[in-house]
């Protein structure tokens, strides 16, 4: 009994090592999930982009302004000349948050009055947008401490804080998680179902089959797309259905513009799932890898935790996540409702993405045909 159990143990641990690739994902996801969930995951928000709009042109608003770049919590990236100004950057995504000065700021400020400063916060991420109002607030009571700290006199009243939360002033969180969930659907169905359905072929022998038929090489992996394309069109629907009549989510900009923008997506989708199968031989292989890729997708795309807050390091790495592209489109044409033009950058990657993602997968396909 022994030996027969030993020589059975030594047969599972054989098919194991025998797939190399398999046994690279094993090794290699547990890395990567401990350098996701020990950097990436926080909820603090670190060098938010700030934008001054400073009318009263004082010494104490001038201190203020050097107090708020030398915060950690923001960077000053621009001043502007007038609100409108300042609500463009906010839609466009240039800044994360604005200040504004009144003309009287400063001298009603001597006078022992409680002037008020204007704080507008981008409200599609809730959670982000009153984390920064509250830092941005503390920043402000902080120097007004200092400058009364050791003068000998009493100190001053303070300032009232003027917040306003654009695009979602109601501070609901399903205007954040919806486009989210969106993209993570799409993602999760085109790349696992995808790459598991052509490996299936794979391990079954009828893949073959099928290339000995009269249909091109390229007609048959068409129809394995053209199903999950069917079905993901299928759930965005379902998915904006629900969003609109039961979470009253609003679809502020362009519907045919986000339509196209998510079908685009879906390709990008679709072309890496077919990726997937062309360097794994087994279902299994394609799930772990899938997930390899999934996983890292939800940390690295700006769903749960801000871009600002992670190092350097997966910042950059987050720049080749499709989810994180298609997240920033949806928000800021549902939820914001700019024009495509304004989102032109992010739809190109995209684009890009799917044409490297088709170009490498049919190259690696034809290759593993030969």
């Amino acid at each position: 009994m022994k030996k027969q159990f030993l020589s059975f143990l030594r047969k599972e641990f054989y098919h194991i090592f025998r797939d190399k690739r398999t046994m690279l994902i094993l090794l290699v996801m547990p890395i990567v999930l401990m350098i996701l969930f020990g950097f990436a995951i926080t909820t603090e928000v670190k060098d938010s982009r700030v934008a001054i709009l400073d009318l009263s042109k004082d010494e104490v608003t001038e201190q203020l302004r050097e107090r708020i770049a030398a915060s950690r919590y923001f960077s000053i990236t621009a001043g502007e000349d007038n609100i409108s100004a300042l609500e463009a950057s906010l839609r466009g995504g240039k800044i994360d948050v604005a200040v504004v000065f009144g003309e009287q700021f400063a001298s009603e400020l001597r006078r022992g009055g409680r002037p008020s400063v204007q704080i507008l916060v981008d409200g599609t991420e809730p959670n982000q947008a009153a984390i920064r109002t509250g830092y941005m607030q503390q920043v402000l009571a902080a120097h007004l401490h200092t400058l009364t700290e050791g003068r000998g006199v009493s100190p001053l009243p303070g300032i009232t804080p003027v917040v306003r939360t654009l695009y979602n002033p109601q501070g609901k969180s399903e205007y954040n998680f919806v486009p989210a969930v969106i993209g993570l659907v799409l993602m999760l169905i085109c790349v696992m179902m995808t790459s598991i359905a052509i490996v299936r072929e794979k391990e079954a022998g009828t893949m073959e089959v099928l290339l000995a038929s009269p249909l091109p090489p390229l007609c048959i992996v068409l129809a394995k797309l053209v199903p999950y394309f069917a079905i993901s069109c299928l759930n965005l629907t379902t998915i904006l259905v629900l969003s609109v009549t039961m979470l009253h989510i609003p679809i502020a900009g362009s519907l045919p513009g986000f339509i196209a923008v998510s079908l685009l997506y879906i390709l990008v989708a679709l072309f890496l799932g077919l990726f997937i199968s062309t360097v794994v031989r087994s279902q299994l292989a394609a799930m772990l890898l899938s997930l390899l890729v999934i996983i890292p997708t939800i940390y690295l795309s700006g769903i749960l935790f801000p871009f600002e807050s992670m190092p350097v390091a997966l910042q950059c790495v987050s720049v080749i996540v499709p989810t994180r592209w298609y997240v920033d489109i949806a928000r800021r044409l549902m939820i914001q409702g700019v024009e495509l033009r304004y989102v032109w950058r992010e739809t190109l990657v995209l684009l890009l993405m799917a044409g490297v993602l088709l170009g490498v997968s049919w190259k690696k396909f034809k290759i593993r045909l030969e």
